[in-house]
């Protein structure tokens, strides 16, 4: 199981770049609440392996990119579905691991040439054939999976790896190898633009966005039928399928 460094992303007050944004984007959203007086609304800065929402209280849990952070994604879903009372909704939006998969290569390839070996210069990401299984083992009724994929163009790879350290989106394991030589980020973005570079110079950053839907139990929900009750055969929808067509 991967550690994550948690100093880089979690929300205690004046203690990192994620907290000033955290709070100043809580003042901009207490601002915009009195817009709808008719709501009761309050705003949480919070942890989500530590979820400051009592069990049963919510009907509806949005997490919108941001759970592949956790060193527990498991459990973190798991703390959602008991903070959302019977028939809520959980939905999530987290990166998947063909996000980036162009600079995982070329940086894969400069250091193999410059440093005679690798260290992940990038977070860890789900597949898309893990999602479904969080959503299952966090005890999701009705789990539901989809997937995008985004590309994003850049004028060089040097400037997609400075987007991405202003977006907090490097490494954030514990094991990982803190300095990033000069020269090793020249190669990556040598590499990069020799084998992905289109004919305007621009070069591609593909982002893949899985989609996690799932239900807390409820009776009204519906339920798979018991084993040996079907009264119709895979051959005769089959067959009506031919005959139809």
């Amino acid at each position: 199981m991967y550690q994550r460094d948690r100093a880089a992303w979690l929300m205690r007050p004046n203690d990192s770049l994620v907290d000033a944004v955290a709070e100043n984007l809580l003042d901009r959203l207490e601002v915009g609440k009195d817009l709808n007086k008719t709501i009761e609304t309050s705003f949480i800065v919070g942890d989500e392996e530590f979820l400051p929402v009592k069990e049963s209280s919510v009907d509806l849990i949005i997490s919108s990119l941001g759970l592949h952070w956790t060193n527990d994604l498991p459990g973190a879903m798991i703390q959602s579905r008991l903070a959302l009372k019977p028939d809520g909704l959980f939905l999530a939006a987290i990166l998947g691991g063909e996000t980036l998969r162009e600079l995982r290569i070329a940086c894969t390839v400069a250091q193999m040439e410059r440093e005679g070996g690798i260290s992940p210069r990038l977070s860890p990401l789900a597949q898309v054939r893990d999602a479904g299984n969080l959503l299952t083992r966090a005890g999701f009724n009705l789990p539901g999976v989809d997937v995008d994929e985004y590309t994003v163009r850049y004028d060089s790879a040097l400037e997609l790896i400075e987007h991405l350290r202003s977006m907090g989106e490097t490494n954030a394991l514990l094991q990982r190898r803190n300095i990033l030589k000069r020269e090793t980020a020249l190669a990556t973005a040598a590499v990069y633009e020799s084998m992905f570079a289109a004919e305007d110079g621009t070069i591609p950053a593909t982002f893949q966005v899985i989609f996690m839907t799932g239900w807390k139990e409820h009776h009204s929900q519906q339920k798979a039928k018991s084993r040996g009750s079907a009264t119709i055969s895979f051959k005769d929808i089959q067959k009506q399928f031919s005959e139809g067509s």
